[in-house]
């Protein structure tokens, strides 16, 4: 089991998507920012050096938004989804081929990695019911 954080960062009624690099598996799918955790990382240190390393910004990871397990035919991860927060600098392109941000109502005009698909659904649920 491969453990990974990412990171579910608001701007308003909007939340940051990232577009994987083609020659990545699962290349060109959407995902949330984040990564696997290095040995002696907790989902916190992984999250904000891969934030650090993939967009050029410092974070700060909240509490966990959701955890899920998922297997791809190449990996089986846990992936924790924390809330987070910009602490200072821009998003920049340096690991990914596009960033947007997109609110809830536009989640299926986008191809999400698999491991996504629930909590995706939970984002929508929630932001329903107004949560």
């Amino acid at each position: 089991m491969t453990e990974v954080a990412a990171a579910l960062i608001w701007d308003g009624d909007k939340f940051m998507i990232c577009q994987r690099p083609p020659h990545k598996a699962r290349g060109l799918l959407w995902e949330f920012v984040g990564g696997k955790l290095e040995k002696g990382e907790s989902g916190e240190q992984a999250l904000t050096r891969e934030c650090r390393e993939e967009l050029d910004v410092e974070v700060e990871p909240k509490d966990i938004f959701m955890q899920v397990v998922h297997k791809y035919p190449d990996i089986e991860i846990r992936l924790t989804l924390f809330n987070a927060v910009i602490k200072s600098g821009v998003p920049k392109l340096i690991e990914h081929v596009d960033i947007k941000w997109i609110t809830p109502e536009e989640i299926d005009n986008y191809d999400f990695c698999p491991a996504d698909e629930e909590i995706l659904k939970q984002i929508k649920e929630r932001y329903n019911e107004g949560i």
